[in-house]
């Protein structure tokens, strides 16, 4: 007995999207990935018109990009809420060449190297300040009220400063922090 051939059809699947295939990615935010392959000419073309710049290709994208006065009317605002936040109250600052602390009247932020942080007032449990007995870094620690710290030590020009920070850090405090 001789069996009769199969015929089988061959159905064309559907690429599978996600993160597995395309880390990139996000469902919801960023959309399926072009199945085709896009072409660049090297060249421009060798028409009497100019090759469109990246600025042209962003304003057909975009839309209009904003006008010089309007970045500058822009910094200007930035710069005159720094100077509302500075005028308020006392502002502690402190760095060093990897290490910053601000503590003003938004809170207190802590940055080093290329890594920042940000508590408001109301996130923080309590501020640790120690200054030690030999050497010229002077720790100051951000406690939360969920049981975590995060220390930053600033190394000071020299040992005098310790007792300004000090002073500057409790004016800060007193003003701003209010304990529970």
């Amino acid at each position: 007995m001789t069996a009769a051939p199969v015929k089988v059809d061959l159905v064309k699947a559907e690429p599978v999207m996600g993160a597995g295939f395309d880390p990139a990615f996000v469902p919801g935010i960023t959309g399926p990935t072009p199945t085709e392959l896009v072409t660049k000419s090297p060249e421009p073309k060798a028409t009497g018109e100019p090759a469109p710049s990246a600025r042209t290709s962003a304003e057909q994208v975009y839309g209009e990009q904003p006008s010089p006065e309007r970045v500058d009317e822009a910094d200007a605002d930035e710069v005159d809420a720094d100077r509302e936040d500075k005028a308020d109250g006392p502002v502690f600052e402190a760095s060093d060449r990897r290490a910053r602390i601000v503590a003003d009247r938004k809170g207190v932020r802590l940055s080093l190297d290329e890594e920042a942080c940000e508590f408001r007032w109301d996130e923080i449990a309590a501020v640790e300040t120690e200054s030690p007995r030999f050497g010229k870094r002077y720790t100051i620690t951000v406690h939360t009220p969920d049981r975590r710290w995060y220390p930053i030590e600033i190394e000071a020009a020299a040992r005098a400063r310790f007792k300004e920070w000090d002073e500057q850090l409790d004016a800060v405090l007193d003003a701003y922090f209010e304990e529970a």
